[in-house]
């Protein structure tokens, strides 16, 4: 880096390293026959008659500013929604903001609510922005690690034992990377825990809709106590194979959503107005696509955890999202030299797992939202490169005990 741009840079902004997703993602993107299980997105087109809906609003000429909010039908349909699946009512005119993917919502509310030297907890393994946005505000993290041995469960002792003197509680469930989710005791102890505490709860739950065993998933705002100190980030990527429409949502109590509301009314203005058109003809209708595209990724996932067991690389069981987050520990190599030569030898793309925090070192994550028939074949590639690193491993244990049995020179 130039002398020029070490000035020019904010330190919060040199203290950051690029996102490990996108640096494979862009990798693999200028090699042959490679089966990318890198990126987070879902394979599927976005369903016709939501595509439909937003050619309609364009050719309506519906290409102009929203309010800040977002459309009053798209506010009101969310509104609707969260009451349906989760039993939580929001104001469609003060308690919800429509934003550029759940992306933006996410820095929205921290960047919104951490001011600098304010400490935010962080469950880890988690996804790659959430510990960046923490930065860029200037606030600190004190993390909780969690673990594929017991299925990624959170200890909420250890968030009980971390929240004095925090001002925030981040959760980010169903998880990325590793697919795990919150049972019901759970999310009732960390809700007890946040009101007694008296902590904020930032909760994104764009993969809301994708849990594959037990009951489903419910708003942690839902909870008693719960919904006047919670920001609630959602949104339509994942659940409706809409990630490029760059369509989110936050709720929140009307005073939070006034502070939250200026930050985006100042950068972004509006969510793209035919999107939002879109977003509204997937929460009317989308249903049957929503469930027809959860069971594909339900096959999937039973053929990857069947695939990783037979590989011996355990994953802690994950019953949501589209990942799996196998240890690769016992292989003797760590997760960025596994990513870069399965890369390399196999063509199979996936991200080491210590992007995803220091809690992610020695595993790896991989996406199942690509098709069964690819999903086999990275399965057979990633075996083969397996079995080469036992191999190896093998003659090397030999040398080094034909080594130890040579009589001494001396």
């Amino acid at each position: 880096m130039s002398e020029f741009a070490q000035r020019a840079l904010a330190q919060r902004v040199k203290a950051v390293p690029p996102s490990g997703i996108r640096r494979f993602f862009d990798i693999a993107a200028q090699m042959e026959d490679v089966i990318s299980l890198g990126v987070g997105e879902p394979d599927f087109d976005t369903p016709n008659h939501i595509t439909e809906a937003a050619i309609a609003s364009l050719r309506a000429g519906r290409t102009h500013y929203t309010s800040n909010y977002g459309t009053p039908e798209l506010r009101t349909a969310i509104a609707e929604k969260l009451m349906e699946r989760s039993g939580v009512r929001y104001d469609p005119g003060s308690e919800i903001i429509v934003t550029i993917g759940a992306s933006e919502a996410v820095d929205l509310a921290i960047r919104g609510t951490i001011d600098p030297g304010d400490r935010l907890i962080l469950p880890e393994p988690s996804y790659v922005a959430y510990l960046p946005a923490v930065i860029f505000a200037g606030g600190d993290v004190r993390t909780i690690s969690t673990s594929a041995s017991d299925g990624w469960r959170l200890d909420t002792a250890a968030v009980a034992a971390a929240a004095p003197g925090a001002k925030a509680l981040f959760l980010g469930y169903p998880s990325n990377p590793t697919g795990a989710t919150l049972d019901e005791a759970t999310r009732s102890e960390l809700a007890r825990i946040a009101v007694a505490h008296d902590l904020l709860v930032i909760s994104d739950e764009i993969y809301d809709r994708l849990v594959y065993e037990g009951p489903e998933h419910r708003a942690i705002s839902a909870y008693p106590g719960m919904k006047e100190r919670t920001i609630l980030v959602g949104g339509f990527s994942k659940s409706y194979a809409m990630t490029g429409w760059r369509i989110g949502y936050l709720c929140a109590p009307a005073e939070i959503i006034a502070g939250l509301v200026k930050i985006h009314q100042y950068a972004i203005m509006s969510a793209p107005t035919p999107s939002q058109d879109a977003a509204l003809e997937a929460l009317r209708n989308g249903e049957p696509a929503l469930e027809e595209m959860r069971a594909a990724y339900a096959r999937r996932r039973r053929i990857v955890l069947d695939g990783l067991e037979a590989l011996d690389l355990p994953t802690g069981a994950p019953n949501g999202a589209f990942y799996a987050f196998p240890d690769i520990s016992s292989l003797g190599i760590g997760d960025e030299e596994f990513a870069e030569r399965l890369l390399k030898d196999e063509r199979v793309a996936v991200v080491p797992g210590s992007a995803f925090g220091a809690g992610g070192r020695g595993h790896v994550r991989i996406c199942y939202a690509v098709s069964e028939e690819k999903l086999r074949e990275a399965l057979v590639r990633i075996g083969r490169f397996v079995a080469s690193l036992d191999r190896k491993s093998t003659r090397l244990n030999s040398s080094h005990m034909s080594e130890s049995r040579m009589p001494s020179s001396a």
